[in-house]
């Protein structure tokens, strides 16, 4: 018997397992054998806050993730506007290396003796008033007084209660990876008439370039194939500069990820609640997913060891920050008033 079960080893659910694992026994269950590649790797200086109190800063520091010096903008004009972190008090964030630094929490959390069991899907949970009785489909059986559903944008946990998700748009990522040896180190946000782009040198000498739509905004060649994307960079004035520091602009991989403003309609309840993704989905134009995620751990196991109801509180906490986030979402999309008439712009305007 676990004090908590924790589906999903991702950024939240290792943040809240390392968190929980000097006072609760704690197991943690991803469906995934090892972290994989994907879109995300912005971790703002408020991070440091979390990654300090967790004693993973100085580990952290160690690993070859790249300081975010701030952001190039074309965002309500063609020309830059400069956003940097010289006045910010937690100082520079970082571009991860995402599964590099999501395999780094795993085994923080395995090191801190959190029970680990991947891969392994979630198959059932049923509650028997004290406990929660889960079932994996590698034959496991699993009983934790707590469980958390950290499993990403999917929910399973809530899923499998009959837990809606509400979608307020349908804004997805296109992204590819590809080889740069260049110096250029500030991220570029650039919009266009039917979406906004974005760019930054992330570790090992690689520059993602994502271009953020809504599904029907951008025909299947770009969602199916990184080079149509690279094809379409080039006609972003912003991207095509990047693009021409480049020696080989052949794209490595690519894919494509639902990056929609989205959250359950239920957060928490008897002895369960999701987090980070599962509970909320930021639009990535906010850079606050992976903190989203981190925050929202330690905001879960800061009311487990209050005894307070941890479901009512925690729901009102969300709540506050999901109505928080969509004002300022809108009010940075309304500052982009070029292509208010194109379908894209004009959804984010009314």
């Amino acid at each position: 018997m676990f004090d908590v079960a924790i589906v999903g080893a991702g950024v939240a659910g290792s943040v809240a397992a390392i968190a929980l694992a000097p006072t609760h026994s704690v197991v943690l269950i991803d469906k995934q054998a090892e972290p994989s590649q994907r879109i995300g790797e912005c971790l703002p200086p408020a991070a440091r806050r979390i990654l300090h109190r967790l004693d993973l800063l100085e580990a952290f520091n160690r690993q070859p993730h790249l300081p975010s010096q701030g952001m190039q903008s074309y965002w309500g004009s063609e020309h830059a506007q400069i956003v940097d972190h010289i006045r910010n008090p937690d100082g520079f964030g970082w571009h991860l290396d995402r599964q590099k630094f999501e395999l780094f929490l795993r085994e923080s959390a395995h090191q801190r003796g959190v029970e680990c069991i991947w891969p392994a899907r979630l198959v059932s949970s049923q509650d028997t008033d004290e406990y929660w009785d889960i079932t994996l489909d590698t034959a496991h059986r699993v009983q934790a007084k707590f469980l958390m559903d950290a499993g990403g944008r999917q929910s399973p946990f809530a899923r499998l209660q009959g837990i809606q998700r509400e979608q307020t748009d349908k804004l997805i990522a296109c992204w590819a990876m590809l080889p740069d040896d260049t110096q250029h180190r500030m991220a570029v946000l650039s919009a266009t008439k039917t979406g906004w782009w974005y760019s930054a040198s992330v570790p090992d000498n690689k520059r993602v370039i994502a271009f953020q739509t809504d599904s029907d905004q951008v025909n299947s060649e770009v969602k199916k194939d990184p080079d149509a994307l690279i094809e379409l960079a080039l006609t972003c004035p912003a991207m095509a500069r990047l693009l021409a520091r480049l020696d080989d602009t052949s794209s490595v991989h690519g894919g494509v990820s639902a990056a929609n403003s989205a959250r359950l309609t239920q957060v928490a309840g008897y002895r369960w609640a999701a987090l980070g993704d599962a509970a909320l989905s930021f639009d990535p134009l906010s850079s606050q997913g992976m903190f989203n995620a981190m925050a929202s751990a330690m905001q879960l196991v800061d009311l487990m060891q209050t005894g307070k109801n941890v479901a009512l509180e925690y729901k009102r906490q969300i709540e506050n920050i999901w109505q928080y986030y969509l004002i300022h979402k809108n009010t940075f999309y309304r500052q982009e008033n070029r292509w208010k008439d194109s379908p894209f712009w004009k959804r984010r305007h009314q």
